[in-house]
């Protein structure tokens, strides 16, 4: 039963109670609370009515083993609202930032509490005073602070199971987006997690044939303050307050409870339709911003320790993701809260994996960044995190921020290359044969000298972060004057092209230019060797008016346009999804090119002339026709023949030996062609269209 305001007053004295689990712990006689501090002198539990308006009770936490500080409540239960407030050095010239004006938010809560009327970010929260920053402020926060509110024992839930291996496709979507303007949901389910467990959501993903889908961050998040002055809210969601809380803002009910059993109810419905759940996780950062940003949890219960601080400036923190703090993983508390979190989205909810937002900062240590750092080695050993799906973005904002490659085996990244070079090779950007061959056939450069499968590079050609793929092709510029930042957001080299008209056009010619080339980009990512993401909305032609960084954009800017949606290219992009899973043209294996005992090579690259690729002819930037004859495909057995034409005028394709049949025409508006080529005709050029891709089958006994 909840906890009342009578039964609040009730409660009196704390009992030592134990160190561990770190948060609040309910059993059968009251709640245990567990709360790290290495540097503070003293902790007090802090108790609010159940709205977290008043508060009624400070009681320090008795117990303190090392660096928690602990208590039992006896008589306490599910519901209890409370806060902590951490006593300390007050020396920002040694990390120190500790001030008992200010409430702060538990960083294991299981259910955040917020302020009625939503965060004032003009409030009393800053810890130092804003004209004389080396002094505290004084002014209690309390009444407008996050809370925290104790709850019951949660459910174990299972995993999927057997991850989808080779068949993986990743389809990253945000909840919101994705759902809003979905026909067949309901009104009040739209935007919301079980508008994506609705029938209608999980139907297309089914139709579609996407295996796993990749939630934009569903933990609990802050808006940061400059979007809350310009009444905008930071959509995409990377700014966690609650690393262990669902947000409550993609629920339809409006209870904390509701709000977890939905999402579990979504994952479990995401399952039973044979689909795997991962989260995009931000581990990276807090949303308390830098020294000048507020006291919201971490950096009132021991900044010294939460965060990376500069070695001769202690009162300054290290800013390696752009969000003002970086979290110090290097510190064994930190780390703890990390996994733990990881472990309880499995657990407790039955997620498959998740993608690491600026993951570089998660193996950071005293020289820089580690593959074998302290955070690898704790998911490995991890029981509970056996399993499963762990992606890198391989990037950071820090010195040697850079590891695409790096991660160790057993770990997927975002492989930006491949998206670079596609965009490159079809949309005029410079690039050669041989480097749009390489990334075609899982970067090999990049995974096979540390021994990890071509399944590890995680392709994309588009991501939620940059143009959707119909802006790829209609727009030259980024158009973010929306976003309040006078259109300097967002990335400015795009290796985009809009065909000749800058956004949207009647004109039939370039209309045809652009559908091609979505179609081309389609083929060379869903064909390609390695693990193939999508962005939801790309297989329907959405677009965002040319808004490459819509972080910020709740609204029609970003929500999918479902009556807009282009059902030839959803067709054709059905097409491709069951043709990979039927002939997984490139397999889950390395190629080595050398030839069996008949003399024909598992994978080999051919020019226009039908002859085989030589070295210069590799380093060609001019020319954008090759072929791939791959003599082991992943399934079927039978020669496949890649075509590419990258040119802007048709080609002829010398064909080799073969009954060649056509599985895909990518100038075909579903990707379907009737071509086939007899075993009894002479050897002949297959007629290569520009900008396209054909894929073809040896059909021969």
């Amino acid at each position: 039963m909840d906890m009342a305001r009578r039964d609040v007053a009730a409660l009196t004295a704390l009992q030592p109670g134990r160190a561990w689990p770190l948060g609040a712990t309910v059993d059968d006689e009251g709640v245990n609370f567990a709360v790290f501090s290495q540097h503070a002198t003293r902790v007090e539990l802090c108790l609010f009515d159940a709205e977290g308006h008043t508060e009624l009770k400070r009681l320090p936490l008795p117990g303190r083993s090392g660096d928690v500080f602990h208590g039992h409540l006896p008589g306490a239960g599910a519901g209890l609202v409370y806060g902590l407030r951490a006593y300390g050095p007050w020396r920002p010239d040694r990390g120190h930032r500790f001030n008992p004006q200010k409430l702060l938010l538990d960083p294991w809560a299981r259910e955040i509490v917020a302020p009625p009327g939503g965060f004032d970010w003009k409030g009393p929260h800053l810890g130092a005073d804003r004209e004389h920053p080396q002094d505290l402020d004084t002014r209690d926060n309390g009444p407008g602070a996050f809370k925290a509110r104790v709850v019951a024992a949660e459910p174990t839930v299972a995993r999927l199971g057997a991850p989808p291996g080779a068949d993986t496709v990743i389809y990253e979507l945000h909840v919101r987006g994705f759902t809003k303007q979905l026909p067949g949901v309901p009104e009040p389910l739209r935007g919301t997690y079980a508008g994506l467990a609705h029938e209608a959501a999980i139907g297309h993903l089914r139709q579609l044939g996407v295996t796993t889908v990749c939630l934009l961050p569903v933990q609990q998040h802050l808006d940061e303050a400059h979007l809350a002055a310009r009444g905008l809210v930071n959509y995409w969601g990377y700014n966690t307050l609650g690393f262990f809380c669902p947000e409550p803002r993609y629920a339809s009910a409006t209870t904390g409870a509701g709000v977890r059993e939905e999402f579990r109810a979504l994952v479990r419905r995401l399952h039973e339709a044979g689909i795997e759940v991962l989260l995009d996780v931000v581990y990276n950062h807090t949303p308390e911003g830098d020294e000048r940003g507020p006291t919201l949890a971490w950096r009132g219960l021991d900044n010294a320790s939460y965060y990376r601080l500069h070695g001769h400036a202690k009162q300054q923190h290290e800013n390696w993701t752009g969000c003002g703090n970086t979290l110090d993983i290097r510190h064994p508390r930190v780390l703890q809260m990390v996994m733990d979190s990881l472990r309880h989205w499995v657990q407790h909810y039955g997620v498959d994996g998740f993608r690491f937002d600026l993951a570089p900062v998660l193996g950071r240590g005293d020289a820089g960044f580690e593959r074998d750092g302290s955070f690898f080695k704790a998911v490995l050993q991890d029981p509970v995190l056996q399993g499963v799906r762990l992606v890198a973005e391989p990037w950071d904002l820090g010195p040697g921020g850079y590891q695409l490659g790096q991660f160790p085996r057993g770990w997927q990244e975002w492989n930006d290359r491949f998206r670079d070079t596609a965009r490159a090779f079809w949309l005029g950007g410079d690039c050669t044969r041989g480097e749009f061959a390489l990334r075609l056939a899982g970067s090999s450069d990049l995974y096979q000298p540390r021994q990890r499968p071509p399944l590890d590079s995680v392709n994309y050609v588009v991501s939620h972060d940059g143009f959707t793929l119909a802006d790829l092709v209609s727009y030259d510029l980024r158009h973010n004057e929306a976003n309040g930042e006078g259109n300097r957001d967002g990335h400015g080299h795009n290796l985009s092209w809009n065909c000749g008209w800058e956004g949207p056009t009647t004109d039939p010619e370039v209309l045809t230019r652009r559908a091609r080339l979505q179609r081309a980009l389609l083929a060379s990512l869903l064909l390609s060797q390695g693990t193939p993401m999508l962005a939801a909305g790309d297989e329907l032609g959405h677009s965002q008016g040319g808004n490459n960084n819509p972080y910020c954009q709740d609204n029609s800017v970003t929500w999918i346009d479902w009556a807009a949606a282009d059902a030839s290219l959803l067709a054709y992009t059905r097409h491709l999804i069951a043709l990979r899973r039927r002939l997984l043209p490139l397999a889950p294996r390395w190629y080595t090119g050398l030839p069996d005992a008949k003399g024909r090579a598992d994978l080999a690259w051919l020019r226009r002339t039908g002859e085989p690729m030589a070295p210069e002819h590799w380093n060609n930037r001019m020319s954008r026709i090759l072929g791939a004859w791959i003599g082991a495909p992943g399934r079927g057995g039978a020669p496949l023949l890649l075509l590419i034409n990258g040119r802007d005028r048709d080609a002829g394709f010398r064909l080799p030996p073969g009954r060649w049949v056509c599985e895909l025409d990518s100038t075909s508006p579903d990707g379907r062609s009737d071509w086939r080529h007899g075993p009894g005709d002479s050897p002949t050029d297959y007629d290569l269209p520009a900008r396209s891709v054909v894929l073809l089958r040896d059909a021969a006994p």
